[in-house]
């Protein structure tokens, strides 16, 4: 699958910091903004992994899932 999200970078001294609006609470941080982004990167996929799964929490046993991509 394959997603693309907004990363915005500020520098704070020596360090270069990333957000991610689209997902509250996706932040990195590196010496380099390719280090920042990599950091971000990972919240993300952490934070989308544990929404999924909370989210999967209430689905009824019986209930038919599949997937939808979404390009």
């Amino acid at each position: 699958m394959h997603n693309e999200f907004t990363a915005v970078f500020e520098r704070d001294g020596e360090w270069v910091i990333a957000y991610c609006p689209e997902i509250p609470g996706a932040n990195g941080q590196g010496r380099t903004k390719d280090e920042a982004r990599a950091s971000l990167a990972e919240a993300i996929a952490l934070i989308l992994e544990d929404r999924r799964e909370d989210g999967l929490r209430g689905v009824p046993a019986d209930a038919e899932r599949d997937t939808v991509t979404v390009r």
